[in-house]
């Protein structure tokens, strides 16, 4: 199982894996980044960012399981 992570870029949301920077996914609410991330990677862990403007996915302090 791996890890992705909603963050908020620019007034839009990306869906990132863990270990890259690179968005799978981009949509314009959050919801919508979530149902995108939930329909085609059932068995992922999802995080959603507590905080803007993150810089460091490790730290889970930042982050909220969905």
């Amino acid at each position: 199982m791996s890890s992705l992570f909603i963050n908020e870029h620019d007034g839009r949301f990306t869906v990132e894996p863990a270990h890259l920077n690179t968005p799978l996914h981009t949509a314009a609410t959050q919801a919508d980044a979530i149902a995108w991330a939930q329909r085609t990677h059932p068995s992922d862990a999802l995080h959603v960012a507590r905080v803007r403007h993150l810089s460091d996915k490790h730290n889970p302090d930042h982050w909220r399981k969905v």
